[in-house]
C-alpha cells in the first residue's frame, strides 16, 4: 500500500543513510522500524524478593507460642491496647 508521510528531515536522512549502508530499500527500513515500535512489549520478569532471612530456618518459630494480643502487647506495650 502506498501512503505519504511527513517525516523530520534529519530522521529521513538517517533512515536513508542506514538503508544505503545496509543495502536495503528505504521502504524495508521504515517497515522494520514500524514493526519494532508496534510489537507488544516483552513481558517483564517476575520480581522475587531476595532471601534475607537470618538464623536457622529449621529452628522453631519463637513467636509461635504467643497469641495475637500477647504479640501486640510485646510490640506496642500499653499503646497497642488503646
Amino acid at each position: 500500500m502506498k501512503t505519504t508521510l511527513d517525516i523530520n528531515d534529519e530522521l529521513l536522512a538517517r533512515a536513508k543513510r542506514h538503508a544505503r549502508n545496509t543495502g536495503r530499500p528505504l521502504r524495508a527500513v521504515v517497515e522494520d522500524g514500524l514493526r519494532l515500535v508496534l510489537q507488544p512489549p516483552a513481558p517483564r520478569p517476575r520480581y522475587t524478593l531476595p532471601d534475607l532471612r537470618a538464623g536457622d530456618s529449621s529452628a522453631p518459630d519463637p513467636l509461635e507460642q504467643y497469641s495475637w494480643p500477647e504479640l501486640r502487647e510485646l510490640i506496642y506495650g500499653d499503646s497497642g491496647t488503646r
